[in-house]
């Protein structure tokens, strides 16, 4: 059996990519393919280790869908809610959804490149972004920061069409894609500000301004942004206190290295895009300024739209006394195929395209391979016990429940860490207690509850007991098997709270 040579199918696969009659079809099979291979690696590889708990934790605010949450914004929970009333609730379901995350982001920087880069370029400069590991690797946990990188490209696409066209409708795209992201994480005042402050520094911001389309923008998202603030008032901005307690307050030396960190990550992160650039392209140093600040108004606007949403939080942090991280960059990047390739100073060979595609789809397919191993050492190393044991403890509430009651189970609390977990992978598809809107007194006894903690929580123990002190406690030791191989045992308790009529 003969393997075909990389370079000889990748001048093929470059060619449907730059072919114009093929290119948006031959990406949009590309990025199904892009989905389906990681969504397969992911189900493998993390089959050992169960959901992560910010996963689990978004499954329990869909159960209870609100116009906000203690932590966060609702559009996660609402995009879950979503998808699970169309698919079961299962780990590949789940890194399905997470994997369409950046490849939405990946069309919209496809379409937005269109507008800034040849066809040559544009291909190079999507199979770029996927060897960012926030658009594979970490997208894999679906959380609020997935679910920023493709609302940021969009609403970055939306806002460029319409500030150069005064598009009525792409400025209409633009608010409702705003206001989303506002929805998805507040991080998201960055983009906004960026991409307010790139229309105000812009030579023809008269024109623009002169025009319906900013304020279409405007109202376009204040409608859609209301009801959620009308909730946040009412409930007397709790997710900003939140917010605060865990990462405000923080002594100007904390800061500062968090800034630190912030900008050394990102770029960490970006390090192999930017590498390969500067191989393929070795650049002068008139090339560099032209890279970071263009003199042509139309790239000068995008080159301020990348800068200001990814600089801006580092300002913001110093005003505020927080802390930052490089993950939270996550949704910043669907400009930086523009910022590294769009000056006519770059140019890139044909042999050059086809080298990165031969990376761009080798690194999938690597990973693929070494999914298994990746399974065996994770388990052997011990992941988190109430993520990894979180099916079979499921089962083994809901077991204890129905000895107790034929009623299904309708609450889950305790640790939140396993009511999440527990919440996930139960088949009654129980509501998680901790962090989440109280149910009445009356419901909660009609109803009952199980609460579940680590039998070393002696303080979570008895608080658990207090609910059902003629009850007793039921200790159970879980260890998982993968592969034949027992993992770590965990001992938890369980206090059952049968329902009363």
């Amino acid at each position: 059996m003969r393997f075909p040579n990389p370079l000889t199918a990748a001048a093929r696969y470059r060619d449907a990519l730059t072919d114009p009659a093929r290119a948006d079809r031959a990406v949009l099979v590309s990025l199904v393919a892009y989905v389906v291979l990681w969504t397969i690696y992911a189900t493998i590889a993390k089959g050992s280790q169960g959901l992560h708990y910010d996963m689990a934790e978004v499954i329990a605010w869909s159960r209870d869908l609100q116009f906000g949450y203690l932590k966060h914004p609702p559009l996660a929970a609402g995009i879950v809610w979503l998808w699970f009333s169309l698919f079961p609730v299962a780990e590949w379901s789940y890194y399905l959804l997470a994997m369409a995350m950046p490849a939405v982001a990946l069309w919209f920087a496809w379409r937005l490149s269109a507008d800034y880069l040849d066809i040559e370029k544009r291909v190079v400069g999507i199979a770029l972004l996927t060897l960012i590991p926030f658009f594979n690797f970490h997208a894999l946990k679906f959380n609020v920061n997935t679910v920023l990188i493709p609302l940021w490209a969009m609403t970055t696409f939306w806002f460029l069409r319409s500030f150069e066209t005064r598009s009525r409708l792409y400025a209409a795209l633009a608010g409702i894609g705003a206001a989303g992201c506002m929805l998805g994480k507040y991080w998201s005042v960055f983009l906004l500000a960026g991409l307010a402050l790139a229309a105000l520094i812009d030579n023809r911001r008269a024109v623009y301004f002169r025009s319906a389309a900013p304020w279409i923008t405007i109202v376009s998202g204040v409608i859609v942004l209301a009801p959620h603030v009308i909730w946040l008032v009412q409930h007397d901005f709790a997710p900003f206190g939140y917010a605060m307690s865990i990462h405000g307050a923080k002594p100007f030396g904390a800061t500062l290295i968090s800034l630190l960190g912030y900008l050394g990550g990102s770029v960490g992160y970006i390090a192999i895009p930017l590498i390969i650039v500067l191989v393929a392209s070795w650049p002068s140093r008139a090339m560099l300024a032209d890279k970071i600040w263009p003199s042509e108004p139309k790239r000068r606007l995008a080159a301020a739209a990348f800068w200001g949403p990814f600089l801006l939080p580092m300002l913001g942090a110093v005003v505020s006394g927080t802390e930052i991280t490089s993950l939270w960059s996550m949704p910043a990047w669907t400009l930086l195929p523009v910022l590294l390739l769009s000056s006519p100073k770059v140019t890139l060979r044909a042999i050059d395209t086809r080298r990165i595609l031969i990376a761009a789809v080798a690194v999938p397919l690597a990973m693929l391979i070494a999914a298994p191993a990746i399974a065996v050492i994770v388990h052997r190393n011990g992941p988190p016990p109430a993520a990894a044991q979180g099916r079979l403890l499921a089962a083994q509430i809901e077991q204890n429940w129905h000895q107790s009651t034929p009623l299904p189970l309708r609450y889950v609390g305790g640790d939140p860490e396993i009511a999440y977990s527990i919440v996930a992978y139960a088949y009654d598809k129980p509501h998680a207690l901790p962090g989440m809107p109280a149910p009445s007194p009356a419901q909660l006894k009609q109803s009952g509850m199980a609460l579940v903690c680590f039998a070393e929580d002696t303080n979570c123990v008895s608080r658990a007991r207090a609910h059902n002190p003629d009850g007793g406690v039921m200790t159970t030791e879980i260890w998982r098997y993968y592969w034949g191989m027992p993992g770590k045992p965990q001992r938890y308790n369980i206090v059952i709270v049968p329902p009363q009529q």
